[in-house]
Parts: structure tokens; sequence; C-alpha cells
């Protein structure tokens, strides 16, 4: 277990190994790639690459997908001193299938090592000592204890630590009815939660982004995104509004989190609410002109400096695909 000052964000969920067959369908495709992806992790290598400290934790089998997972988060830059490598279950696998241009995914995560995480696994994560917790509702989904997990850590929190939770439904993994009031107890109690327009509306009803804060009176930042059209902060009694930039859209898987990572670098620097939701939309751009959920989104400070520009700048930004952001 590392004694050293921990990092500053510490993300908790589950990642698993991507294999995407090569531009076709899978019923069909002779050969696949490999890849990563993980909402928290997605956020962690968001944070590091604009140059914050970022820890990633959870379970992993002790097997060759999940030592892949830790490589590959590490190339990236993300700490993962505390992750554990579980020998009696298997590392999380999910399948990419595109057909007529459209993408389908295939999970097999059942029983996986990352289900297994439980309140005992945050006895050595030193939340006291971090900035912030970034934890999501698909850890909610896994299981009994993994909802307990993220029960524990956004009703006992200790320390300074900013709690933030991306509601992050997922139809397949739980049914809306039963999702709906364990997202809200749990959105309720965080510092910080970023939900989609769409989903809130199919969790709970709401059909703006004004009705969504009716429901979450008291969060501290509650973030509301609404697809192209843009996002919506409500800090206190403060109210902000920005438009999301024209993009040239090759896969949204991953946007959501590029933009949670975008978002809270700019909480992190202490930048105004306007800024952070400007770096939230530069850093979903990048992620929506890529297939594959962590692109290289280029230098930070470009991705900084574009979040800056003036008002009619940004109300003429487009992010268009070009030759070589079409890859994974």
């Amino acid at each position: 277990m590392s004694t050293a000052e921990p990092a500053d964000v510490l993300c908790l969920g589950e990642s698993m190994v991507l294999v995407a067959a090569a531009g076709e369908g899978l019923r069909s495709a002779e050969t696949a790639e490999l890849h990563v992806a993980g909402a928290e992790s997605n956020v962690a290598v968001g944070l590091t690459h604009l140059g914050r400290r970022a820890e990633w934790f959870s379970r992993v089998g002790a097997d060759p997908f999940g030592s892949r997972i830790l490589e590959a988060l590490r190339l990236r830059g993300v700490e993962t001193p505390r992750v554990v490598e579980d020998s009696t279950r298997q590392t999380g696998v999910y399948f990419k299938d595109v057909v007529d241009g459209r993408s389908d995914v295939l999970y097999y995560r059942a029983r996986s090592a990352a289900s297994a995480m439980s309140p005992a696994d945050l006895a050595g994560l030193r939340l006291a000592e971090r900035r912030v917790c970034h934890l999501s509702g698909i850890t909610a989904a896994l299981s009994e204890s993994c909802n307990d997990l993220v029960d524990a850590v956004l009703s006992g929190r200790s320390g300074d630590v900013v709690t933030s939770f991306d509601v992050n439904f997922r139809p397949r993994l739980w049914a809306s009815e039963r999702a709906a009031p364990v997202l809200l107890e749990h959105a309720r109690r965080a510092d910080i939660v970023f939900v989609g327009r769409d989903e809130a509306a199919e969790l709970w009803g709401t059909a703006t982004a004004d009705e969504v804060r009716e429901l979450l009176p008291d969060v501290g930042a509650l973030v509301v995104k609404d697809a192209d059209v843009g996002a919506t902060s409500f800090v206190g009694t403060e109210r902000v509004h920005v438009p999301a930039p024209s993009v040239d859209v090759v896969e949204p898987i991953g946007a959501g989190d590029a933009f949670a990572a975008g978002y809270l670098d700019g909480r992190l620097g202490g930048a105004d609410e306007r800024t952070c939701l400007r770096r939230g939309h530069v850093m979903a751009a990048h992620a929506l002109r890529h297939r594959g959920d962590t692109p290289d989104p280029g230098p930070a400070q470009r991705l900084r400096e574009l979040a800056a520009i003036g008002e009619e700048e940004w109300n003429a930004l487009r992010f268009a695909v070009q030759e070589e952001t079409v890859r994974w």
C-alpha cells in the first residue's frame, strides 16, 4: 500500500476490456482490437491529461485483461497503487458491434471482480486526504455491495473531500423503476452532480434543467447536460448556461466522461462556472470526434485557451472531423 501523498482526485468504478471489430460487425469480422474503457477511469485519464493527479480504484481479475487495464491506465498517467487483483473473479469484458454504421454493445461483466467492491474497500483509500472523489451510478448498479460502497462514500465523507457523482443511468444494468429512487438518493447527497436532461426525464419525469434543480435543490453544483444544446449548471442561486459547440460526431461514447473531466479540472483550478462548463464542452467535443473512450485531445494549454475565447468566437466554434481523428 502506498504511503506517498495521495492524488488529488480519486475515481472509483469498474473498467473493462473492450473488444471491437475493425470497422465491421462481429458476426463477420476476422480481426478485432482490444481497448480499455470505464466511466470513472475515463474521467481519471481526462484529468491526468489536463495535468491533474488522479487515481483510479477498483478490483480487477488476476488475469491478462486485468493486467492490460492497469498497464493502459498507467501509461496515460493514472495512478493505480491500491487496485485489488482478485484471483477468484474475472475482469469484465464487453464487445462493440458495428452494423450499418450504428454501434451496439454486449456486456460480459456478471460476477466480475469489480462487482465485489464494497465499503470494506474504503479503509485504505485515504478519502479524507483527497480534494475530489468521483463515482457514478454505474457502480451502484453492479451489485448490492457496490451500491453500499457508493452509499458509504456519499453519506460518510470525511475531511474536506468533495464528492462528484455522475448519474450515468444504464438501462441494461437495471430498470428505471428500480434505479430511479436509488440514483436520486445518491445524487441528493453528492456535492457535484452530472446528469443528462434525457436520463433525468426517463428516471424522474423532469422535462427541463430547472425541473431537475427543483428535484435536487441542495446539491452544491448541479450540471444538467442537454446533448448538442448545451449544459446548464446551478451553484447556489446562480444559473449558468453554456451552449455546446458544433461537433461532427463520430461516436458519442465517452463524451460524458470527458465533459466531467473538463468541468472538474476547472473546479480544481478555481475557475468560474462558465469556464468550467466550457472546459467540459471542449473535452467532450474531442471525444465525440473519435472512436474509443479516451482519445488524446491535444495539448492541455490549447484546450484551456479554447475554453477562454470570447463569446462570439465560442458561438461560432466548430469541431470538424478530419481523416486522422476517425480512428481508435
